[in-house]
């Protein structure tokens, strides 16, 4: 891969100005190439897909590696050939239902509170935080996998929120007080699963600037006030999973992922009808567009009845998210998933929200690649709701490149030692 780059001969870019997002998804390899100016604003200049095999992907994890870097190279060589450069470095999300993320908040009463807080007590209290996180995570995982001990490694971190006494602040340092309090959300994931993540990157020639869970990328997109001062769910139906993201009280305070998503509905209509598995693809994919299809009834019966137990499972990981407290009323869906009528109509009814704890009905909407902050589409060929998750991650490498926050600053110096 490294020598049939170097004989491609195209234009070097430098690595502070273009990155590759690279989506690896159970249906697709999607890859976005863009580039960002000055002021921290990207475009993208390339995007390239490839569909993955039935045998290489499951729920959103790798289970063939060269398979899967097979498919990743045909992406990016369209991407890079349509932007006419390459870059050199890439961010790559991360789906699964092992991949946990949540917002830990770590309080610590100061002996002195008339010494101002410097960078090494904002260090310390970071270390806090992040100790306790990976022990949290690494109970959860190794109570789902049932094995009596899983490697755990932190995916990604970001800080959501830090107050002094109650009050909020952006840089704690150098204020005074008795009583810090910093919130950060963390993903975690098995070592199996971010490892085969990391090979990809490696046999791609790729320098991997950052892996990124997914609905933690999807949640980031809507900077808008009213998401940030009334909260808002995230539902991405992916190919092999359904990644949710509960944003609440200004910050994000937890994903979940489930095994359930848009090839388990193809499954069920070959199953039912007796068709290759491409064939039911494609019948799905023309009955979520309301085109004319053989069979249209029976389709409708057998997609209802898959819609419902995935809404179980919607159900049973907003109850998780919860904890109890009142749910936003604004749902945000994305992936290709999403096409499906059902979805969208089993998540308005009062027979879903009435067993949940919404205030009143919520407002279920679309996501679309315009919405996504900070980066604009210059192929015009991202047009579609599946693919905001590959423009997540785009921008998540923008504001990883551009965030100078001393908070992050801090947090990325506890995150090399805890990397080592």
């Amino acid at each position: 891969m490294a020598f049939w780059r170097r004989i491609w001969g195209r234009e070097e870019v430098s690595a502070l100005a273009a990155c590759t997002a690279l989506d690896i998804g159970t249906e697709f390899a999607k890859a976005l190439v863009f580039d960002i100016d000055d002021a921290g604003l990207g475009t993208v200049r390339g995007v390239g897909r490839k569909r993955q095999g039935l045998a290489h992907m499951q729920s959103g994890t790798v289970t063939d590696i060269n398979a899967v870097v097979d498919n990743c190279q045909v992406a990016l060589q369209e991407a890079e050939e349509m932007a006419g450069f390459r870059p050199t470095q890439c961010v790559i999300g991360i789906a699964g239902e092992l991949v946990k993320g949540f917002t830990t908040g770590h309080s610590h009463e100061r002996k002195r509170p008339d010494v101002p807080i410097s960078d090494a007590e904002l260090q310390k209290l970071i270390d806090g935080v992040q100790h306790d996180a990976l022990r949290e995570a690494e109970r959860a995982i190794t109570w789902e996998t049932g094995l009596p001990q899983v490697d755990v490694r932190l995916v990604h971190a970001a800080v959501t929120g830090a107050q002094i006494d109650g009050y909020p602040v952006t840089n704690p340092i150098g204020f005074k007080g008795r009583n810090v309090k910093i919130s950060i959300f963390n993903a975690f994931a098995p070592l199996v699963h971010l490892g085969a993540l990391q090979s990809v990157a490696g046999q791609l020639d790729l320098e991997l600037l950052e892996v990124v869970a997914e609905p933690y990328a999807v949640a980031r997109v809507l900077a808008s006030e009213q998401v940030q001062q009334s909260g808002a769910l995230f539902i991405d139906i992916g190919g092999g999973t359904t990644d949710v993201a509960l944003v609440r009280h200004g910050g994000i305070e937890g994903t979940r992922m489930f095994a359930l998503g848009g090839r388990a509905f193809t499954k069920s209509i070959a199953d039912h009808l007796d068709l290759p598995f491409p064939r039911a693809e494609e019948i799905k994919v023309d009955y979520s567009k309301g085109t004319r299809v053989e069979h249209r009834a029976e389709v409708a019966k057998i997609v209802a009845d898959d819609v419902a137990i995935w809404a179980a499972g919607v159900e049973l990981v907003l109850e998780e998210l919860a904890e109890g407290d009142l749910l936003p009323s604004r749902v945000y869906m994305c992936g290709g998933g999403s096409h499906l009528p059902e979805i969208g109509a089993i998540l308005r009814s009062e027979q879903f929200w009435k067993r949940l704890p919404f205030s009143r009905p919520p407002e279920v909407m679309v996501m679309s690649p315009e919405q996504v902050e900070r980066i604009k589409d210059g192929t015009h060929l991202l047009v579609d709701q599946q693919d905001v998750t590959p423009l997540g991650l785009a921008y998540q490498a923008i504001e990883m490149q551009t965030n100078e926050d001393p908070l992050d600053v801090a947090l990325r110096r506890v995150l090399r030692v805890m990397k080592m």
